[in-house]
């Protein structure tokens, strides 16, 4: 089974997957983008844990992605 989910916020969204991972447990594709056309942007990226369940996986990766976009806000660094 694949989880998915994603958040919307001021024009940014975070979409987040499961799926099994190959050592058992599950990990997470987290997608973060920004469709506004001056700020273009959207970065890919696999949490870099492995969890036992997919519930934690995602809401994992969702957290995840808003720190990503926190980050980006604060300009911590450019992509």
């Amino acid at each position: 089974m694949t989880l998915n989910g994603h958040i919307d916020a001021t024009g940014w969204r975070v979409d987040a997957r499961t799926s099994p991972a190959p050592a058992g447990g599950f990990s997470c594709e987290i997608v973060v983008s920004h469709d506004a056309a001056p700020q273009r942007a959207t970065h890919t990226f696999t949490h870099h844990l492995t969890f036992r369940t997919e519930r934690d996986a995602l809401l994992e990766g969702l957290r995840e992605g808003m720190v990503w976009v926190d980050l980006r806000f604060r300009h911590a660094f450019e992509t």
